[in-house]
């Protein structure tokens, strides 16, 4: 059984496998030479995260291919449907990096309350001649204690991002398309849990109204789900963060809510536009940017590496 893991693997996923005596080839092969090679190595499985892209082309001209996994959440680079319709095992680890997701939601959070990401601009810049200025400019900041956490969808990153936001001492609400309940579960270092349940509502603009803090952790959408009746619902002064997929979120319309002052600022870790996000954004000092980090942490890469395998390990007793 050969392994080809074209986006990379965690040591601790490799190891694994190894120790399943499953032979692991960890090279990095373009786009346009994927196919050669899972043909010319009988590769029977193919890792991807999402740089690689598994269509219906690559699926139909490699006869070796048993298994496709996704190291992450997404599958939009990988034609399941099609993929399962020919007999393959589509595998993707849906949880592994949903607390580094989580946490990044509230780096921005932080960043942007306390306008972090603009001080780290300026400061290498004016630091030495404005300081007493830019100490002013950045006083007018919040404390998230308090404040009202509204999380846009329910899985695996939304519940994390509640955890955090419960163990803040926020407020929380949760949108969703239909009206759920779910129990989220506080583990502290002493060993005490505190279970807390969570009702979601559809009613948009119940949930937007008085929210000072707004996650966006849903799918892929084929529209956005924050547009200018969603802008136009929110208090002002609001703090919104997508680290969820580019296009669900309108970046046009936000920037124009954020020139008009009804949003205090907004974080975006995805980009319609990906990978080369438009100027217009990476130059607004009102926005903290990162470059698709939500899953990238070692320890989200060590668990994304290890639930692949254990399911590799599942499927081929199976075969």
């Amino acid at each position: 059984m050969k392994v080809l893991a074209n986006d990379g693997i965690s040591k601790a996923g490799e190891l694994a496998l190894k120790e399943a005596g499953i032979e692991l080839l960890d090279n990095r092969v373009s786009q346009d030479h994927v196919i050669g090679f899972i043909n010319e190595n009988n590769v029977d499985v193919l890792l991807v995260r999402s740089a690689t892209k598994v269509r219906k082309d690559l699926i139909d001209a490699c006869p070796s291919l048993k298994i496709i996994g996704r190291g992450g959440i997404g599958m939009d680079n990988i034609d399941v449907e099609y993929a399962i319709e020919k007999g393959l095992y589509v595998i993707n680890t849906p949880t592994a990096s949903s607390r580094s997701v989580a946490e990044l939601v509230f780096a921005h959070f932080f960043s942007l309350a306390r306008f972090l990401h603009e001080s780290n601009r300026m400061m290498p810049l004016e630091g030495d001649t404005h300081f007493d200025a830019m100490k002013k400019s950045f006083s007018k900041a919040y404390e998230l204690s308090g404040k009202t956490l509204g999380v846009i969808g329910f899985g695996s990153i939304g519940q994390e991002v509640v955890k955090i936001g419960i163990s803040l001492g926020m407020k929380i609400k949760v949108l969703t398309r239909k009206p759920k309940t779910k129990t989220v579960t506080l583990n502290f270092f002493n060993g005490q849990s505190v279970d807390f349940e969570i009702t979601s509502t559809n009613d948009s603009e119940a949930f937007f109204k008085d929210t000072d803090f707004i996650s966006i952790n849903t799918p892929k959408t084929n529209e956005y789900i924050i547009d200018t009746p969603q802008f136009e619902l929110m208090k002002e002064g609001v703090y919104i963060v997508n680290t969820a997929r580019g296009g669900v979120i309108n970046e046009v319309t936000l920037l124009d809510y954020i020139d008009y002052g009804r949003i205090a600022g907004a974080a975006l870790d995805v980009f319609e536009n990906e990978p080369t996000p438009e100027l217009i954004l990476l130059m607004n000092p009102s926005l903290s940017l990162t470059p698709h980090l939500g899953g990238n942490t070692i320890d989200a890469q060590e668990k994304i590496g290890v639930e692949l395998a254990e399911q590799i390990i599942e499927i081929i007793k199976k075969l």
